[in-house]
């Protein structure tokens, strides 16, 4: 493992700068846009943080950048670490519903992070200065507009300073800004590539269309590939979900060994690939297939193993993982070369045990979990119970964490860092799960457990039951939560329907209704909800806290009227 000895990143591309290896960045139609080796993408960066710097922005001011994966976005987050300046990676539109529900969450964002400047590209330019509009920003627009690089001193980078925010998911919550140190992200880093985790080094290249928003795609993709020196091909996220083949096909290309993606993305090449022709493809050298960035399904996970298994991929190349924003990126990683290990527990003494064991009778219901690795070198896990005591092996509890990638707090928000994180450094992760042969399994969100007839219910189990055995419903066509009533607690299932004959919607509200009912016990109210109209984070996950709100305020077909929040 070749990892930079540097304490910033600055420091770090000054490093890799001399190596023969870089970035190649795609366009949208999956074509080589720029090819950016280290040492231009230093120079580069370090005249354009003379610019930053001449546009009257001065060390410590935080820059809102319009997260594209583009040659732009690269440049402008080191320039940010050359010039002392706070990158703040934010989303792009596609996820959030159009303009302005886009321009309302970046204006939000601009005002949680104090940005004294925002860029985009310039196809967002005008929409960014409309977001900041009355903010009193320095600058918001695209990069043209900065002005020509004079003879700028740049300030000496600190070890122990602001590297960027990153903000939170927001899967239960508006998202807050992560502040990630320089020592923070050095240490998430040196866990993720050393020895006890992907061992990576000169020779590896990655391939990703991950993005640059989240903490995946940027810590675990480009930090982790600058601070290794390594050559990576990026590929921006639309061009994915474009054409998603153009994946696995630079992979193939260029031999790459490390490549990261929620199960969703796999379950979707898998997929157009039993229509397609694989037969040109080469992943032999795939060595890291991560998985994370949401909960890991198995069954999808295995068609893709046996789908391209032809072409030489190995199914012990999968890499599960467990991390998050407030960790800078993971606590747990799988060793390399194990492959996905999964375990299988008996639903109901989960559900009213909160005990994880194997089903002791046939016919039992149970439920397949991944296991998601081994705590990363200098860090510490707990699962607890609610009076705090810590949990044995196979006992489901909340999930606390501790070591040196963790954050220190939420920028600007003392009380919400009072939230989770103690005096002594312990983070309540907001997670469940328990431990099985040493390593962490996840069961879900604390905040989205449904408590009913007492049953801890996981809400993604009859998502994805739904999901799965009725044709008419995809992936992410189906949040599930529960709601406070004047009697007891209602399930309420939202299920997307692209259906118009009435008959045939009745229908399908029914075959869900009774699907739920005959495999998980519980009676569900289905509520139809128009396509695509469920709410996601900015990250492409679901967000069952606002569908719940959205629900309660009558936004869905059959809103509640007697029902409380």
């Amino acid at each position: 493992m070749l990892i930079a000895a540097q304490p910033t990143i600055a420091e770090a591309l000054d490093y890799a700068g001399d190596m023969p290896t870089g970035i190649n960045v795609y366009s949208l139609r999956g074509e080589l846009a720029e090819v950016l080796d280290y040492g231009r993408l230093r120079d580069e960066a370090r005249a354009m943080a003379g610019r930053l710097l001449g546009a009257g922005l001065e060390p410590g001011d935080r820059v809102a950048l319009a997260a594209e994966s583009d040659a732009d976005f690269l440049r402008a987050f080191f320039a940010c670490q050359y010039a002392g300046l706070v990158p703040a990676p934010l989303p792009l539109p596609s996820l959030l519903g159009g303009k302005e529900p886009y321009l309302a969450h970046v204006r939000r964002m601009l005002q949680a992070s104090g940005a004294r400047a925002a860029f985009a590209p310039q196809s967002l330019a005008e929409w960014y200065a409309d977001a900041a509009d009355g903010l009193g920003l320095a600058y918001a627009g695209g990069y043209g507009a900065l002005p020509q690089a004079t003879e700028t001193q740049l300030p000496t980078p600190d070890p122990e300073g602001l590297c960027y925010l990153q903000f939170s998911s927001g899967s239960t919550r508006f998202p807050l800004g992560v502040a990630v140190t320089q020592a923070a992200l050095n240490a998430n880093v040196s866990g993720i590539a050393g020895p006890h985790g992907l061992n990576l080094g000169l020779t590896d290249r990655g391939v990703s269309w991950l993005p640059l928003y989240h903490d995946m795609g940027l810590v675990g993709v480009l930090m982790t590939t600058v601070l290794c020196q390594g050559s990576l091909d990026l590929l921006p996220t639309g061009a994915f979900v474009r054409r998603p083949g153009v994946w696995l096909d630079l992979i193939s290309k260029h031999r790459a060994s490390v490549s990261y993606a929620p199960t969703f993305g796999y379950d979707l090449v898998a997929k157009r690939a039993l229509a397609g022709k694989v037969s040109d493809l080469d992943l032999s050298t795939w060595r890291v297939a991560g998985l994370g960035g949401d909960m890991i399904r198995p069954e999808p996970l295995r068609a893709f193993a046996e789908a391209f298994a032809p072409v030489g991929f190995d199914p012990g190349a999968f890499n599960a993982s467990y991390g998050m924003a407030e960790a800078t990126l993971a606590l747990t990683l799988t060793p390399v070369g194990e492959g996905l290990r999964t375990d299988h527990t008996d639903i109901d003494r989960l559900e009213r045990e909160g005990l994880a064991i194997k089903p002791s009778k046939r016919g039992a219901r149970d439920r397949e979990f991944a296991l998601c690795g081994r705590v990363l070198p200098d860090h510490v896990i707990e699962v607890r119970d609610a009076a705090g005591h810590v949990l044995p092996e196979r006992r489901v509890g909340r999930i606390f964490a501790r070591g040196p990638s963790l954050m220190k707090t939420y920028f600007g928000e003392p009380e919400e860092t009072a939230k989770v994180l103690s005096a002594d450094g312990w983070l309540d992760t907001g997670d469940l799960g328990y431990f099985v042969d040493g390593q962490i399994v996840i069961t879900g969100r604390a905040k989205d457990l449904i408590i009913v007839n007492g049953r801890n219910v996981w809400p993604q189990d009859l998502e994805w039951t739904a999901e799965k055995e009725i044709a008419a419903l995809r992936q992410g066509d189906v949040a599930v939560f529960s709601i406070t009533g004047e009697l007891e607690e209602t399930v309420i299932a939202l299920v997307q329907c692209r259906l118009s004959d009435p008959a045939a919607r009745e229908a399908l509200r029914d075959e869900v209704a009774k699907l739920l009912r005959v495999r998980h016990g519980l009676d569900v109210q289905v509520v139809l909800a128009p396509p695509r109209s469920l709410p996601e984070t900015s990250s492409g996950k679901l967000s069952r806290s606002r569908a719940r709100a959205l629900y309660l305020e009558g936004a869905f077909e059959e809103a509640p009227v007697s029902l409380t929040a």
